[in-house]
This record gives structure tokens, sequence and C-alpha cells, in this order.
């Protein structure tokens, strides 16, 4: 049986760029520290894993000096915890007002995979309560709570570019990495993927268009739909022959 495995962020919906992106800068305007991230200066945090992580990338000693923060680990770590929750607050009321729409194809391809008995699962370094509001906002809360797995956070403390959270997955399914295909935007997960054994299809976007994607089966702008925004295919080392979108046919044969 297939299993598919998605990334959230910018597969299941374009949500770096309009969705954390505006979240962590209106919990930054509460807190009270002078940080703003443009569109440029956000590229490059994409760069680190993980909410908490890109929050605590700005604590220099100078811009905690600066700013009256905690100088101890301790202190340090409880404030981007209670920056991140509220981060998390922001950007889960975004979704559920359905500001964050999904990616084209990803509705489409889910309830396929779904219809044809195959095993679905989300693995992702953001927030659980985050990723589950991108999921239902996807699919529907139906779909949604049909998932096999969703592994998200902090499930594992070494985040992506490591592969722990995909060889959890593959512990929590039980499934055979060869029958597994996995859905990803970015390098960094790309590079996740990988490292466990598994095969991998980009979805990129504006973000990760630009970076190397070598070990990728089959890179392409989006999954498609019918009636809106068709596939482009950027690099296929697949026997899937895509056309105008990625059809679960297409993702059968990245795994032969």
């Amino acid at each position: 049986m297939t299993t598919l495995i998605f990334d959230c962020d910018g597969v299941l919906s374009d949500t770096e760029r309009d969705g954390h992106r505006p979240a962590f800068n209106q919990t930054f305007a509460e807190m009270g520290v002078p940080l703003d991230w443009s569109e440029e200066e956000y590229a490059h945090k994409l760069q680190i894993a993980g909410g908490k992580e890109r929050m605590a990338s700005e604590l220099s000693p100078e811009f905690v000096r600066a700013n009256g923060l905690p100088t101890d680990p301790e202190g340090q770590a409880a404030t981007i915890a209670a920056w991140h929750a509220r981060k998390t607050a922001i950007y889960t009321q975004m979704a559920a007002a359905g500001k964050l729409p999904p990616r084209p194809g990803v509705h489409r391809i889910i309830a396929a995979a779904q219809d044809a008995g195959w095993t679905l699962a989300v693995a992702s370094t953001s927030a659980e309560a985050s990723v589950r509001a991108i999921l239902e906002a996807a699919v529907g809360p139906e779909r949604a709570a049909r998932f096999d797995a969703v592994l998200a956070g902090d499930v594992v403390k070494a985040k992506k570019p490591a592969p722990d959270i995909y060889l959890l997955a593959l512990e929590r399914l039980g499934v055979d990495p060869a029958d597994v295909l996995v859905v990803e935007d970015s390098r960094n997960g790309l590079l996740a993927a990988t490292a466990a054994g598994l095969r991998c299809l980009l979805t990129v976007n504006g973000y990760t268009e630009g970076e190397p994607n070598d070990e990728a089966i089959l890179v392409v702008s989006t999954l498609g739909d019918p009636d809106g925004e068709h596939t482009r295919v950027i690099a296929n080392r697949s026997r899937a022959t895509p056309g105008e979108v990625v059809t679960l046919a297409d993702l059968a044969r990245c795994l032969e």
C-alpha cells in the first residue's frame, strides 16, 4: 500500500509569506520588541527549522541587553516559549478564518489518495495546533480526521534537515520505506526525507524554487488543478508523466 507523507508549510498551503511571517511580526509588536521581518529577511529565517528556533536566532547579547530580555538560558527559553505560544494563536486564528487557502491540487490529491486506500500522514516542524488548523482548512475536518498520523512541532528533538521526524513517521505508521513518497517544498525538507531513505517530490514556491533539488524524484511548481493553476514540471527523475496536473498515478510512478 502506498503512503504519502506531507510537509505542512509551503506544501498544504503557501503559509510562509502571508501566514507565519505576519504572525511573527504581530507577536513582536505585541511583545514590544523592535523586530519586523521583511520578506527578504524571512527568506533567510526559513533556513532555520522551527519557529522557536527562528525567534531565538535574534537573541544576540546586544539585542538582549538593548531590550531588557533575560540573559540566562532558562529565562530566554521561557521568553521564546511565550512569544511562540502567542504567535501560534495568531496563526491558528488566521487559518481558521480561511486566510490561508490550500495550494492547488492539495485537496484533489488527498481526496483521491484516501479514496484509493492509501496511508496518509503529515510531518512538520511547525506547532501541532498550527498544522492541524492548516490541514482542516485544506481538506475539511472529515478528511483531516482520516489522516493516519499528524507529527508536528517538538515531537522530535532534531528538526529538518535531520531525518528524525520522517524516521518517527515510519515507526508510527509501520510502513515499508520503499512504499513511501514524501511531498515537501524546501531543501531542508528534501534532505530530511532522503536522509530517512525516502523518495521525495518537491512542490516549490517563491522562497524555495531556486534551491538545489538534485535529490528529488520530481520537482513541480504545483500539484495543479484542472480548472485552476496547472503544473509546471521543473525536474523529473521518475517514471511519472505529469500533464496539466500531477495525478495519483504519477505519484505511484515516483516509487517505481
